[in-house]
């Protein structure tokens, strides 16, 4: 027995990537934009769709697909009255006949339903699935063995992601939760950009992945990229741009009802900025607001994945740096140590790199042994990181320790030097 017929409409929703529910979906989302009162429920797409011929939709109903598919509503299998007819002519010219301009030839367009717009591959829910799984494995990557191979990998999806929105066939919810991803994708680059010392390149990723995340309007998604920006505005000496990318954090956390950790995250990089720019009093304050917000992290329903990093230890490393932008080491030294001591394995790099600040400040207050023992610490934990921003610090404390005349310095620095011309950092 011969198949049932399927009619020009399911035709069209279907080449144009639709499940039944996601086209209601998108026909109503296009009627709030054509201002249009139409509604549509999936009993009545079955309706248009089982019946023939289908039920006429309202001249309402009508504006919106014919919207949607770009053809006149009689090319989508429904039997129009003559009043109601649309053709495709210029909209200049005048008649009784109800017309509108259509992109192309209404007889090409109407083919051109039937068919997928893009040739390539669908993108369904499992690649995205996967997708998202890779991408949330750069974070353990860079935190545990650097960010070179992290920047490898991101390099690979970027191309995975680019290519399926340029080429690939896929639903509207589809497509955003693929530019979801780019955002983010850039964001980790402007990281890299960051951690490798290339400044502008750093900059110029945030610039994108800010223009991404509003696209998507996902206002957790530019916090996160703020406070990324923060830190390398500072390394570009553009403290404006770092305060006014806090201001923004605190205005977009405050419209998105962002919980206590995201606002941590932001009073962390308020610190910064104040530090980096000498307003000790303005730290202290930042400072106060990160205690506050730490105390009530364990309230938040839903931590976003970048946040998830911050916890106390973060809180003593910025106070410490405090310290040590007040030219006061010795107090800053407690603060350090217990943010070596707080930081979870989990964070191989950062857990090095908290060690060798503690081994710098240890040796500019006076306490040359245990800064060097400190540093051998800080080598055997950053053994296979591919980092050149922790490899920069360590040159930094090498550099700093060849001008003390002291045989645990010396040894030091030829360990150091060993180590580096080894390549295990």
């Amino acid at each position: 027995m011969a198949g049932k017929t399927i009619s020009k409409l399911t035709q069209s929703r279907r080449a144009a990537g639709y499940t039944q529910a996601s086209f209601v979906a998108a026909f109503l989302e296009e009627a709030a934009r054509l201002g249009v009162a139409a509604s549509l429920s999936e009993r009545q797409l079955r309706r248009w769709e089982r019946e023939s011929p289908p039920p006429l939709p309202h001249p309402g109903q009508q504006a919106v697909l014919e919207a949607m598919f770009g053809v006149p509503l009689a090319e989508m299998g429904f039997d129009v009255p003559r009043h109601r007819v649309t053709v495709a002519v210029p909209i200049s010219d005048a008649g009784e006949v109800k017309r509108r301009t259509f992109v192309a030839d209404a007889g090409a367009l109407a083919a051109a339903t039937l068919v997928p717009v893009r040739p390539g591959p669908r993108i369904g829910t499992s690649d995205v699935v996967r997708l998202w799984s890779r991408l949330d494995g750069l974070y353990q990557t860079d935190h545990t063995v650097g960010s070179v191979p992290a920047m490898t990998q991101a390099g690979r999806i970027e191309g995975e992601i680019t290519e399926a929105l340029g080429a690939a066939s896929y639903t509207s919810r589809i497509g955003r939760e693929l530019q979801t991803m780019l955002a983010e994708l850039h964001g980790h680059r402007a990281w890299y950009g960051y951690d490798s010392g290339r400044i502008d390149q750093g900059r110029a990723a945030c610039m994108e992945a800010l223009a991404a995340a509003q696209l998507v309007d996902n206002p957790l998604l530019q916090i996160s990229v703020l406070e990324t920006l923060v830190l390398l505005a500072i390394k570009a000496e553009r403290a404006w741009e770092a305060a006014s990318a806090v201001e923004n954090a605190y205005q977009l956390a405050t419209r998105a009802g962002a919980g206590h950790t995201v606002h941590l995250v932001i009073a962390l990089r308020d610190a910064n900025v104040a530090t980096h720019a000498g307003d000790l009093s303005g730290a202290r304050r930042a400072l106060s607001r990160a205690v506050s917000h730490q105390g009530r992290a364990d309230t938040d329903s839903e931590v976003p994945k970048w946040a998830r990093f911050v916890g106390p230890f973060e809180v003593d490393y910025a106070t410490a740096d405090m310290y040590v932008r007040a030219e006061q080491p010795k107090q800053a030294v407690p603060f350090l140590r217990a943010a070596v001591r707080g930081i979870g394995g989990d964070l191989a790099r950062n857990s090095a790199s908290y060690r060798v600040k503690l081994a710098g400040v240890l040796l500019a207050a006076g306490e040359v042994d245990e800064a060097c023992a400190e540093m051998g610490a800080a080598l055997d934990a950053s053994s296979g990181i591919a980092s050149p921003r922790l490899l920069g610090k360590i040159r930094g404390f090498q550099r700093a320790a060849a001008r003390v005349d002291s045989i645990a310095a010396r040894e030091c620095g030829e360990r150091i030097r060993e180590t580096v011309r080894g390549g295990t950092t």
